[in-house]
């Protein structure tokens, strides 16, 4: 979108004084003589041929001066940082102006465009849009766009922000119709770049450079989003019932190659017993007796051991009912 070229104040206030600064002695010099004859050359009579002509050629020498001083004012031109002007020459192009102070020669020098190139930022919207799985959405991208080119953006199309804007539309409504409604709810980023890609290959023919799309908005049918949840929700169920028989699996295999190296010597076995008899001794409620394997007499002790500890057991539980 060109300029408006409104608001340049200091363009202004140069031209104003360079206007009446060349105006003022000039028609003190070459027009007033001829008001000054006409108005006390001839006396009362302001019909004769002498006092009218007078008048008429200083009105004229007037008009003169305004229009040449007018045409010098205009030769001066200012540009902000953020504005490029884009000049020609007998109609042929010879290149950007800007920004800062400069002259544009008149009748021969012409503007064809002043060009803002400050980064600028449009919506796009596809109503009704169907989907590669035959679903109607609504989509609504940002498109952030700045110009880079100006020469292209003033000469090789007429309006590059109109163009720029249609070419936006296509590419939105055509990555619409090469994705299914899942991949534009979940993979909002990648549709986003992809599309990026499209528009700046068809803006940077109009010296546009497309700097971000974003996607900002899609409406679907409340239904099928609710589906689709379901869908994921099942989904994620799954993988979660994975993941946890792949781990039983790991341990199984574990176990199994643990049990295989404890079987192959006799001596691991009780090592293991040990590493047992220390995490079970970790719980406060536990009675550990110690004794070989093979006793009889160990055996015996632990037996009444046991039998005393459920006795003492059923003496409190009946203490207690009875109360």
């Amino acid at each position: 979108m060109g300029s408006s070229r409104k608001g340049i104040i200091v363009e202004r206030f140069i031209r104003l004084l360079v206007r009446w600064g060349l105006a003022i002695p000039l028609w003190f010099w070459l027009a007033k003589p001829y008001f000054r004859r006409a108005l006390s050359g001839v006396g009362i009579d302001i019909t004769s041929g002498a006092v009218l002509g007078s008048l008429l050629l200083g009105i004229f020498i007037s008009l003169i001066i305004l229009w040449f001083a007018n045409i010098i004012a205009r030769i001066f031109c200012v540009l902000p940082e953020w504005e490029r002007l884009v000049l020609l020459r007998l109609g042929k192009s010879v290149g950007v102006r800007g920004p800062g102070l400069f002259l544009i020669p008149p009748f021969i020098y012409s503007v064809a465009a002043f060009i803002d190139i400050r980064i600028m930022t449009y919506e796009v919207t596809a109503t009704r849009t169907l989907t590669n799985d035959n679903v109607p959405v609504d989509v609504t991208a940002a498109i952030e766009m700045q110009v880079e080119d100006p020469e292209k953006a003033a000469i090789d199309v007429q309006n590059y922000w109109k163009t720029t804007e249609w070419a936006s539309m296509e590419a939105l409504k055509s990555t619409i119709g090469s994705n299914d409604l899942r991949s534009l709810l979940s993979e909002r980023e990648n549709i986003a770049s992809a599309l990026k890609k499209e528009i700046d290959e068809a803006a940077k023919d109009y010296g546009v450079n497309v700097r971000a799309v974003r996607i900002t908005d899609i409406a679907a049918p409340e239904t099928l989003i609710e589906e689709l949840a379901v869908i994921a929700r099942a989904e994620r169920g799954a993988k979660a019932k994975k993941i946890q028989a792949e781990a039983e699996k790991e341990v199984a295999i574990a176990l199994s190659e643990a049990t295989k190296i404890l079987a192959s010597q006799e001596q691991t076995m009780e090592l293991r017993q040990l590493q047992a008899l220390l995490e079970i001794s970790k719980e406060e409620s536990s009675t550990i007796i110690i004794y070989p394997t093979k006793s009889l007499h160990g055996g015996s002790i632990a037996a009444s051991t046991a039998g005393a500890e459920a006795a003492l057991q059923t003496e409190k539980y009946t203490d207690n009912k009875g109360k």
